[in-house]
């Protein structure tokens, strides 16, 4: 009798634990990196710009997976560099392919109105930090916008499926 209690009580954990998974946040990895800060920061390579060769970047965004399906999702963020502060933010593109609005006096994307949905704030060198929003599909912009980043290339595209 022990025998068939247990199995009915390790059935209802498996189940209750299978279901905990279909509601559990999908998980993306994120590396922030850069070529060392004696390295002169690259200009002109912000998402969209006219003739952009992301190969001249001096600074940058690895993210893995680069696509996941709507709904919850965490970022885990860690700055790769060892000298260099970094960010990251999400940003929705509602127009994708156009540029983000830019605050030139400032060096950097205007947040409020580029679509900001969360960010990991910045981190120094080693430092990790983690995110977890609510996405809806479409494609998104994930960018540093610690001033001259997002221009030196550190951003990447990202992908929600419905």
């Amino acid at each position: 009798m022990k025998t068939a209690s247990t199995f009915g009580l390790a059935i209802s954990m498996l189940m209750a634990s299978s279901t905990g998974a279909v509601w559990a946040a999908s998980l993306v990895q994120v590396s922030l990196w850069d070529k060392g800060a004696n390295t002169e920061m690259a200009t002109g390579l912000a998402y969209a710009a006219p003739s952009l060769d992301i190969a001249k970047a001096t600074m940058g965004m690895k993210v893995l997976p680069d696509a996941v399906k709507a709904g919850k999702v965490t970022f885990n963020v860690k700055n790769d560099s060892e000298d260099t502060v970094h960010e990251m933010i999400v940003m929705f593109l509602a127009n994708p392919g156009k540029p983000l609005p830019y605050i030139d006096a400032e060096n950097r994307v205007d947040e409020d109105k580029a679509g900001d949905k969360g960010e990991v704030s910045e981190l120094d060198p080693g430092k990790s930090g983690s995110l977890t929003v609510d996405l809806k599909a479409g494609k998104y912009l994930l960018i540093c916008n610690v001033p001259g980043h997002y221009g030196a290339g550190m951003w990447t595209e990202f992908t929600v499926d419905p």
